[in-house]
């Protein structure tokens, strides 16, 4: 059973396709990166996925069920967990605080908003043990609007990983970032088990490249090019459409 197949899929905005019959397959345990010059269609992909729009055609396949008329909570509890291009964290709040939120969207408790979280130690415990795995324990007791911007986007994927995904969708993690910071992400990146399949939006393509087992590139909301690096990178409608050749 593969992690994700889309059949088919279909977005128009003012009748211009903004995701044109895209059909595609992620397997278990893989790691894909997308690619395409801006306007491809790649954000909107991920937003379908994810549940954030809803198709005009086509088929949302997670872990072998359909779920593209499904809300974005409701993948979630199925597995899938994404990041987001412009970072979505809450400033004015701790470090721990942002991943004890994310750990309430699998939790009963969020029924009950109306009991305070301050008691929860199993749910702080859980959260400073995540900001460990992505080397920001030090940092729990930081508001995020006081920390670096490598280190809320490290965050983020701490609220990724919280959520116990077995699909994690990645939009563009590395943008904005020193080398020194990309190099951090990057190892976290290659850090997480196999069990959880990564799809990755990313323009840092040396990282990304390095870091990819197949690649799908998108133009105008079309898959023009499917492969392993070898095969993509030396494709000659790579090189039009994207590597300017």
């Amino acid at each position: 059973m593969t992690a994700l197949a889309l059949r088919g899929l279909r977005k128009s905005f003012g009748g211009l396709p903004a995701t044109d019959d895209v059909t595609l397959e992620i397997a278990r345990g893989e790691r894909r990166l997308i690619i395409g010059p801006n306007g491809a269609g790649k954000t909107t992909l991920f937003n379908l996925i994810s549940g954030d729009l809803e198709p005009d055609a086509g088929s949302v396949l997670l872990f072998g069920e359909e779920v593209a008329h499904l809300r974005p909570d409701q993948r979630a509890q199925r597995g899938l967990a994404r990041t987001y291009q412009i970072i979505t964290l809450f400033p004015k709040s701790t470090l721990v605080e942002n991943i004890v939120l994310a750990l309430m969207g699998l939790s009963p408790l969020r029924w009950h908003c109306w009991h305070g979280l301050a008691g929860r130690r199993d749910l702080y415990d859980q959260a400073r043990n995540v900001l460990e795995r992505v080397g920001l324990a030090q940092l729990a007791a930081r508001r995020v609007a006081d920390v670096s911007y490598g280190e809320k986007r490290r965050v983020e994927i701490a609220m990724a990983l919280a959520q116990q995904p077995r699909l994690l969708l990645l939009d563009e993690p590395l943008a904005g970032l020193s080398a020194e910071e990309r190099r951090t992400v990057q190892d976290l990146l290659e850090a997480i088990p196999r069990d959880i399949s990564i799809v990755m939006i990313e323009h840092d393509m040396d990282t990304a490249l390095a870091f990819a087992e197949k690649i799908t590139v998108l133009h105008y909301g079309k898959v023009i090019v499917e492969g392993d690096r070898a095969h993509v990178v030396a494709h000659p409608r790579t090189r039009e459409v994207y590597l300017g050749a």
